[in-house]
């Protein structure tokens, strides 16, 4: 006899909304699919509720009496139980201070008014499997080994990028801490760093290290491997969270990226971050088709590439922590 899915009462949410039509929206939408619902109008309200107990995520508005949800989340993660709840943002707000204030104070995501009931049901699940997942990431360092071993994979078949997983791996996570990622997203981030460039491993050895310019048949085989790599690795429950920065690290801010030619926030944010992380240690390293440049050079092309390739936002960010790069 199969399990009625419907009976099932799914992962406690609170909504934090001082709009009362709004709140019952989101309330009645999010019950439908058997979430189980608390609410409040505002921050201190929902701090209360919050002791009461713990909510497996929080769904705020960020403007707000009594407490803003600015206030209220940065209360939310400066407590234990606090740290690792998903923490989303509903708002009309747009300005890149707010986000940039949301960013620093550890919010997760943010869907911006008005929305669709399918946008907001999609980005809650995928924050509530993200939590399910960090469980798996207790035993990190056993998985880590695994992760290590496929990538070094890569390197025996490749000789012009022997170092390059572990040089990209530290410069992402310099980048990641810069970007005041919390621990659970470093770990992924680490992850996707290693295994970036997994789906190589299905390319031929003379593409890889072939001298000369490759052909278009040839470029055509090379620019298959994000998507290579994101097949490879479908069904490893541990690492799924891993896979944007395996899928989408060669797409870029002007859309002339692949494989899908995203353009500017509709690549996810993994990608954005990873594409910095490995053009900087690409070009500052010897490859079959190159010499290595001068740091100072490669972080020019940076900088002249803010807006086409690279997020411009990013590029700041990633320019600020020059001194730290190898």
């Amino acid at each position: 006899m199969k399990e009625d899915k419907k009976n099932i009462m799914k992962e406690k949410i609170l909504i934090v909304e001082d709009n009362e039509e709004f709140r019952k929206f989101v309330e009645i939408t999010l019950g439908l699919y058997n979430y189980q619902i608390a609410s409040a109008k505002n921050g201190k309200e929902a701090l209360a509720l919050c002791e009461e107990s713990t909510p497996d995520l929080i769904v705020s508005d960020i403007s707000m009496p009594e407490m803003d949800g600015f206030k209220f989340l940065e209360i939310v993660r400066s407590r234990e139980k606090g740290k690792m709840i998903p923490f989303l943002f509903l708002t009309a707000h747009t300005g890149e201070a707010k986000m940039r204030q949301a960013s620093l104070l550890a919010v997760d995501d943010y869907l911006f008014k008005p929305f669709k009931m399918q946008e907001l049901l999609d980005i809650v699940r995928v924050r509530l499997d993200r939590r399910e997942a960090m469980k798996s990431f207790d035993t990190h360092e056993a998985h880590l080994q695994t992760v290590l071993m496929l990538a070094n994979a890569i390197e025996t078949r490749d000789a012009y990028t022997r170092g390059h997983v572990e040089r990209v791996r530290a410069i992402a996570l310099i980048f990641g801490k810069h970007l005041g990622w919390e621990e659970s997203s470093l770990a992924i981030l680490e992850f996707g760093a290693i295994l970036h460039d997994i789906g190589k491993n299905k390319i031929s050895s003379d593409i890889l290290n072939k001298k000369g310019k490759l052909t278009s048949e040839e470029w055509m085989e090379m620019r298959e491997h994000p998507e290579t790599g994101a097949k490879m690795l479908q069904g490893v429950d541990h690492l799924k969270f891993a896979l944007p920065f395996i899928l989408y690290h060669h797409e870029k801010w002007d859309g002339s990226g692949y494989p899908y030619g995203l353009k500017g926030r509709n690549i996810p944010i993994e990608g954005r971050v990873m594409a910095l992380a490995d053009f900087y240690d690409a070009v500052t390293s010897n490859r079959s088709y190159h010499k290595k440049m001068p740091k100072e050079r490669v972080l020019k092309i940076i900088k002249e590439e803010s807006g086409s390739h690279f997020d411009p936002a990013l590029v700041e960010k990633f320019l600020a922590i020059a001194e730290q790069l190898p």
